[in-house]
């Protein structure tokens, strides 16, 4: 541990097994206990939730939010363990999910992603926000310095860490994180509990990989297994992945419809073939059935679907 690390943080007791949550007026971070060695911090606005993977090797740290919340993830992280900070695993290249690298990296930290999210970080990045916002380029300390095309694998505190690549979903370069030893997974962005699904067309990501991403994720997860949405509030788990499945073949189902009979996109939009869905997933004013119906229209006209 380097001594800019120990000058920041304070150790507390560990938390107990089993799924325990807590959150003090001086953590930023509510820390739940999920399963084994692994623990989930959620921030209050749920935008960005990081896994902590923690035992006597050292903490692997699942995607670090923003640069401004790197001390309260700090102390989070020592609620849970005062091991070394060893690993950042970057599921995606959004900046709720690499803004803290940067801040890392300067503690001796190795962060690691996959290749198209390292290339995506060498420039401008701009995600299907309203039209699109645009975000410059971050420093240079932020690159993951280990960057994987397929899978890779974490031999830390008595379990393997399986990383590897998921179907072009929310992006062209998700994550899937298996800790196989625990029985949890973190899906980063391509699992969401608390709204509709972003596609991020303009960083490759996929309506239809999407559904297929999902299909893989449940395929792998068993009948216990805990699973840390990227966004959310709390633990979910396999169920609450067929929920989200269920949600994507009814969404390609009625648009599909719609595209079929020739509607255009302003016709389809007039038709609200999500209003069904609203109450349950369009209540995050940032990203509505607006935002995404017309992401998912484009996608199933342009294949004939």
């Amino acid at each position: 541990m380097t001594p800019v690390i120990k000058k920041l943080l304070i150790t507390v007791c560990l938390l107990t097994p089993g799924i325990v949550s807590s959150q003090s007026a001086d953590n930023f971070f509510k820390v739940t206990h999920v399963a084994g060695n692994v623990h989930m911090l959620e921030a209050p606005d749920t935008d960005g939730n990081i896994g902590v993977f923690s035992g006597p090797d050292g903490v692997l740290l699942i995607d670090d939010r923003y640069d401004r919340d790197t001390e309260n993830l700090l102390t989070a992280v020592r609620s849970i363990s005062d091991a070394e900070i060893r690993f950042v695993v970057n599921t995606h290249v959004h900046p709720d999910h690499i803004g803290g690298n940067n801040n890392l990296a300067a503690y001796g930290v190795t962060i690691l992603a996959h290749d198209d999210v390292r290339v995506r970080m060498l420039t401008e990045l701009r995600i299907p926000r309203r039209g699109g916002i645009t975000f410059p380029q971050p420093p240079a300390g932020a690159l993951p310095v280990i960057t994987y095309s397929d899978a890779i694998s974490f031999h830390l505190n008595g379990e393997e860490v399986r990383v590897f690549i998921a179907p072009p979903a929310h992006t062209d370069g998700d994550s899937f994180v298996h800790f196989r030893g625990s029985d949890v997974m973190h899906l980063g962005d391509v699992f969401r509990t608390n709204m509709y699904p972003i596609i991020d067309v303009y960083n490759g990501g996929s309506f239809l990989g999407m559904i297929a991403a999902m299909e893989l994720a449940i395929e792998l997860a068993g009948p216990d297994t805990k699973v840390i949405p990227g966004h959310g509030s709390g633990v979910s788990n396999r169920e609450g992945m067929q929920e989200v499945l269920a949600l994507l073949y009814d969404i390609r189902e009625r648009i599909s419809a719609l595209v079929a009979q020739g509607l255009t996109l302003e016709q389809t939009i007039a038709a609200a073939p999500l209003a069904i869905h609203d109450a349950r997933w369009g209540q995050v004013p940032s990203w509505t059935a607006a935002d995404f119906v017309p992401i998912v229209y484009e996608e199933l006209r342009a294949l004939g679907n």
